[in-house]
């Protein structure tokens, strides 16, 4: 993806539980907006992100939401 061309730009990794695999990315669009690209192996618990984002972007992206996957836990 090329920010040139009005597309996203990946600005973190997401890290898995083990601390140490990188399991997605977050991009962040033109137009501001930022989402989350998963590997290959689609949506996993994520454990932290590096660099570390700010608390807002954080909000966007659910980062809370995105430590939970898997764990039943809805809220």
């Amino acid at each position: 993806m090329d920010d040139d061309n009005g597309e996203g730009v990946a600005i973190a990794n997401l890290i898995g539980t083990d601390g140490d695999s990188i399991v997605g990315w977050v991009y962040r669009w033109t137009t501001g907006a930022h989402a989350v690209m998963w590997d290959v192996h689609g949506p996993q618990p994520v454990s932290e992100i590096r660099p570390d984002l700010t608390a807002e972007q954080k909000q966007e992206i659910d980062f809370d939401g995105l430590k939970r996957i898997g764990s039943g836990d809805s809220k």
